[in-house]
């Protein structure tokens, strides 16, 4: 997958595939800005000597660190 390609689908708790139009949008907006970000983090962090594979464990665990706003509700 293209840091730029969007999934094929944006599944709800359900399963079921995301169908609002604005939602959509939305998401697929967000999308394209953090993979333009993210691309450009790993490519300034390559070309300043940081290990390929490194770098993109380090992306993959700030990913598997993000707090839900679900779980971060139900904590307060």
């Amino acid at each position: 997958m293209s840091a730029a390609e969007l999934p094929p689908a944006w599944p709800g708790p359900d399963g079921a595939p995301l169908s609002c139009r604005e939602k959509l949008k939305v998401l697929a907006e967000n999308h394209t800005e953090l993979a333009q970000t993210m691309q450009d983090a790993f490519e300034d962090a390559v070309l300043m000597g940081v290990d390929e594979a490194a770098m993109r464990g380090i992306l993959r665990g700030m990913a598997d660190r993000l707090v839900s706003p679900k779980r971060a509700a139900r904590a307060a």
